[in-house]
């Protein structure tokens, strides 16, 4: 195939200001995603929980995601790209505002509601943002133009991270399990009054978010976004679109290597905590610095695979980096003290181009199926809501082969990336074009 000598834009300027509020909700759920990883550890020390249980919230947090993403997918054909982020900046703020309650009843299966909700709200501005960003352009430059937007969601993730070492886990009572264990049997007031304040510091942001994302809610209500290229087309051919989507393979192995991909990051950035800390004597403050360390690298590393993308085909690009993350993790397995964390730490740089650039092959060339395609992709963020309960239930056995169990169960990463390898590869040798790409112009 060859490409045109003309200089294309990635962002045309009639779309420029609806890009910038768009991508703004890539941060808006970044900080959601990067607030609540390092919860897990926090509730599962304030509950006095198993990791197995404790890892419920990842299954609430992305569950949300896998149910509503087919419904969400519906609402934005039958209506608009912004009718569909206005109901999830609607859904957001009700969990995050949900926490109140929660935190007033000292019920884990509340929060656990709360966190579904919230993310009912962001499956719908996920499947409405993602789609509505490829659609803001030429197809040529759509996955340069995706990769560009998500540039900015570790920006939120690591506002987030930063929120919950500073404002959360670093105002928890300091008291260990063990120490809490003791006086839920010696003074249960004690430890009833303990719990009580340590919910109230995690509820804390989660109602100040809520705040910001109602603010969000009434500036899109009031700002217009153009409608793209379709989106009058509101017939719903639901049968026709399925039908075209599953027998479409390039599509359905993205939606797979997808939720392997968003199970693959969310086990290594949620149980870098109690790497750190059962391997290394760390506490969750400190281990949380480690994780922050891992989201600049990601941060940074996504403007240089989006660059790289210049020169190597997406799928080419996918399928190294899947093979260097995976043996980082197995650096992680299998090598002892500070260097193994910083194998964990390293993952990062290979996750960052991982997402959008699997999300934008599989969506490449659906035209109008792209709103119920995106639903797949977004259904598949459910790989987080299943692979770290396993992993935490591999963490509470026993180790072998002389590894702990923490370093043992890091082998659910390690598959994750090895079938992300095979879709990227896979990818390159039958879908690329074999030629290079001319830079377009950013705007």
């Amino acid at each position: 195939m060859r490409m045109s000598d003309k200089k294309i834009s990635v962002i045309p300027a009639s779309f420029l200001l609806s890009f910038i509020m768009v991508t703004f909700l890539f941060s808006l759920w970044g900080f959601a995603n990067d607030i609540t990883n390092p919860m897990v550890a926090a509730f599962k020390n304030i509950l006095l929980i198993s990791n197995y249980e404790s890892a419920k919230i990842q299954a609430a947090f992305y569950g949300g995601y896998c149910l509503m993403a087919f419904p969400a997918a519906l609402f934005i054909k039958r209506y608009t790209y912004k009718k569909g982020i206005l109901l999830g900046l609607t859904l957001y703020a009700l969990g995050c505002l949900m926490f109140v309650p929660s935190g007033k009843m000292m019920s884990f299966n509340a929060f656990l509601l709360s966190y579904l909700v919230m993310t009912c709200g962001l499956s719908f501005l996920e499947t409405s943002a993602n789609p509505y960003i490829l659609s803001m352009g030429d197809n040529e430059t759509s996955t340069r133009r995706l990769n560009f937007a998500q540039s900015f969601n570790p920006i939120g993730s690591l506002m987030g991270m930063l929120t919950a070492k500073n404002l959360i886990l670093s105002r928890l009572d300091p008291a260990t399990e063990e120490a809490r264990q003791v006086l839920q049997f010696s003074d249960s007031q004690a430890f009833a009054a303990m719990q009580q304040h340590d919910l109230n510091v995690i509820i804390g942001p989660y109602v100040a978010l809520g705040i910001v994302v109602l603010a969000a809610l009434i500036i899109f209500t009031v700002v217009r976004l153009p409608k793209t290229k379709g989106e009058d087309h509101n017939e719903l051919d639901v049968k026709g679109t399925l039908k075209r989507l599953f027998t479409n393979a390039k599509y359905i192995e993205g939606v797979v290597a997808q939720a392997f991909y968003v199970g693959a990051q969310i086990m290594c950035w949620t149980f870098i905590i109690q790497y750190a800390g059962n391997e290394l004597g760390m506490n969750k403050a400190d281990a949380q610095g480690y994780n922050m360390v891992a989201m600049i690298i990601f941060v940074s590393s996504r403007f240089v695979c989006t660059f790289l993308l210049r020169f190597f085909s997406p799928g080419g690009l996918l399928g190294s980096l899947a093979v260097a993350g995976g043996t980082l993790v197995l650096g992680s397995m299998t090598i002892n003290g500070m260097p193994g964390l910083y194998c964990l730490v390293g993952v990062s740089a290979c996750m960052s181009l991982m997402f959008p650039t699997i999300y934008g092959i599989a969506l490449e060339g659906l035209g109008d199926d792209a709103k119920l395609g995106a639903a797949g992709l977004i259904m598949a963020i459910g790989g987080g809501s299943v692979m770290p309960p396993l992993q935490g239930m591999i963490m509470d056995g026993t180790g072998f082969f002389g590894l702990s169990a923490t370093r043992i169960s890091f082998i659910l990463p390690l598959i994750c990336f090895m079938v992300i390898a095979l879709y990227g590869w896979r990818t390159h040798n039958i879908h690329h074009a074999g030629c290079r790409r001319q830079e377009p112009a950013i705007i």
